[in-house]
Parts: C-alpha cells; sequence; structure tokens
C-alpha cells in the first residue's frame, strides 16, 4: 500500500471510529480476488457494532478514496442493517468494484445488486443517498490532500428505482419519509 493509500485509509477509519465512539469498529481487509484486486487494492469495510449512536450495524467502506479520486476529493459509502453479517462486507466489496471498476456512483445513483439484499428481500439494488441515519458529520471526512464524502447505500426494489426514473430522486425520498420506512427492514414493503 503506498503512504498516500495507507494516510487515506487511517484517516477514514479515524472518521469512522471518532463518529462512532463508544461502539466497537472491525477492520476487515477485503482482497477481491485476482483480476479484480488491481481496482481497489487496498479495501478494507470497516464494521461498527450498535452503539450510543445507532442500535444498527454499520459498513463503511476505506480504500474507494484512495483508488478514484480527483483534485483531492472522493467517495466511501455507508450501508446500515439490522444485523453483523458477511453477506454486508461481500455487498461492501461490491459497491466498492463497481464505483472503482467503470461505473462511477455519487450521489442520487443507482446499482444493481442481482440479488435480493438478504433472501426474501424485495430490494435489490442500492441507491446512493445523504447518509440520512448518521448525518453531515459522518458524511464529510477530512483525509491527507483532500476531503472524502461518505454516501449511503440504501437498499430499495426494482419498482422505487423506476418511480425514481420517472419522478425524481426527491419524489422517491418523499415517499419514503410518508412511509415512514424502516431502512434497516430488510422486508419492508416497496413504497412504489
Amino acid at each position: 500500500m503506498s503512504d498516500a493509500r495507507v494516510l487515506a485509509a487511517e484517516a477514514v477509519e479515524s472518521h469512522v471510529r471518532a463518529f462512532f465512539e463508544g461502539h466497537s469498529v472491525e477492520v476487515v481487509d477485503y482482497d477481491l480476488g485476482p483480476g479484480r484486486r488491481e481496482v481497489v487494492p487496498d479495501l478494507r469495510v470497516l464494521v461498527v457494532g450498535p452503539g450510543p449512536r445507532s442500535d444498527s450495524w454499520a459498513y463503511v467502506t476505506a480504500g474507494c478514496w484512495a483508488a478514484m479520486e480527483k483534485d483531492g476529493h472522493g467517495l466511501e459509502f455507508v450501508m446500515t442493517a439490522h444485523v453483523r453479517d458477511q453477506r454486508f462486507i461481500e455487498l461492501m466489496a461490491m459497491i466498492a468494484y463497481y464505483h472503482c471498476g467503470g461505473h462511477q456512483l455519487d450521489l442520487e445513483r443507482s446499482m444493481p445488486i442481482g440479488e435480493p439484499w438478504v433472501p426474501g428481500s424485495n430490494c435489490d439494488h442500492l441507491l446512493i443517498s445523504l447518509p440520512y441515519l448518521h448525518g453531515p458529520e459522518l458524511e464529510h471526512c477530512p483525509v491527507p490532500g483532500g476531503h472524502a464524502r461518505i454516501l449511503w447505500t440504501l437498499p430499495v426494489t426494482t419498482a422505487e428505482i423506476e418511480f425514481r426514473r420517472r419522478h425524481g430522486h426527491e419524489e422517491l425520498e418523499q415517499l419514503f419519509d410518508k412511509a415512514e420506512t424502516i431502512p434497516t427492514d430488510p422486508f419492508r414493503a416497496s413504497v412504489a
């Protein structure tokens, strides 16, 4: 790992640990394997247990910024889930590879998962959104030589993605608010 990548990953980890003070934070080095490793060579997934800020689990990438930054700015991603499961670590690796491997994600974009978020869930896409559950304190992460923005990967249904394409991101978010959607519920009903 180059010095800049090490410093960037350490800055993201430090930021996440400070934000989630009082929570357990496990660092999982994730090797994407042959043919993919070069895309995000130093990927880590930070697994944050429940605690004073949230009763849910959070999974945060560290390594996307170093692989994709432009002029000191780049992204990392957070997913919030109801349990600790290897499945969510693998999904974060999938997001990192998708983003850094030619399908650059950003706010209001989406990514197909290709299968349910968890078995039996209707959610089969991830929508990139502001980290509403955690706020701007988590979203804005200083790194040496720049800034990482940590965006939320919200599990959504195909119908919700189609609604967003027709009516816009803001309209979809209003539907989530009106339905009082619990974003960590893998078996929630589609709002569209």
